[in-house]
């Protein structure tokens, strides 16, 4: 499997033949809008810079909401979550997906803004890569990161949604979310490959370099 970043909350899983892209961003963050084909498309919730679909090519399945889905193979939850930490009265709902692969289990927490209830970390109990927001503003900081990482209990861990260069949305940086969790700085990579047989025995730290200014994607 590879995983790339390419800002904010935008990544695409790719394995096996099935590409999938999540939260897809408009112009209005600050960045080029990534050109990339998807046989899936998941959005955490309903904001241009979370929903740009129609930037995203190919024979795409849409999925915005709770649910049980498959596609190609693997297995898609959406777990209904909220933006904010009062039930959604600020800023409305979140959707969590879990992307079931064989042998690996991706979790993609969107714009999470609270700490997981019981339920739902049961539901996460099995998550092999955690997408997490760790810069604050409208989703979890660092400290509510760090909550949540320890909640699941991941075996890696990806920042998303902090401060980078250009984002026009206010963000605290990616070290204090480091810092939070005892870490020095980490040199990102450009992209994750991994398989069931290399994931690390205790959580793992992983940085990705944001691709925020390519072409085509095929």
């Amino acid at each position: 499997m590879e995983i790339s970043w390419y800002g904010y909350a935008c990544f695409r899983l790719k394995e096996r033949g099935i590409a999938i892209v999540t939260d897809p961003y408009d112009e209005s963050i600050g960045y080029r809008v990534p050109r990339l084909r998807a046989d899936v498309v998941t959005v955490s919730h309903p904001h241009p810079t979370h929903n740009n679909v129609t930037a995203v090519r190919g024979r795409r399945k849409v999925f915005d909401s709770p649910g049980e889905y498959e596609v190609q193979g693997v297995f898609i939850t959406g777990i209904a979550t909220y933006h904010d930490g009062k039930q959604g009265q600020e800023r409305g709902k979140n959707t969590v997906f879990l992307f079931d692969f064989d042998g690996i289990t991706v979790c993609h927490l969107g714009s999470l803004g609270h700490p997981l209830t019981q339920a739902q970390t049961e539901l996460l109990s099995d998550v092999s890569v955690l997408l997490v927001p760790v810069g604050g503003g409208s989703t979890l900081n660092a400290a509510g990161a760090a909550e949540v990482i320890s909640q699941i209990e991941p075996r890696i861990v990806i920042p998303m949604r902090y401060r980078t260069p250009g984002l026009k949305v206010r963000l605290d940086p990616v070290t204090r979310f480091l810092k939070e969790m005892g870490l020095p700085e980490i040199e990102p990579l450009p992209s994750l490959t991994l398989n069931d047989r290399t994931l690390p025995e205790e959580t793992q730290v992983v940085l990705l370099e944001p691709i925020l200014t390519q072409g085509d994607e095929e």
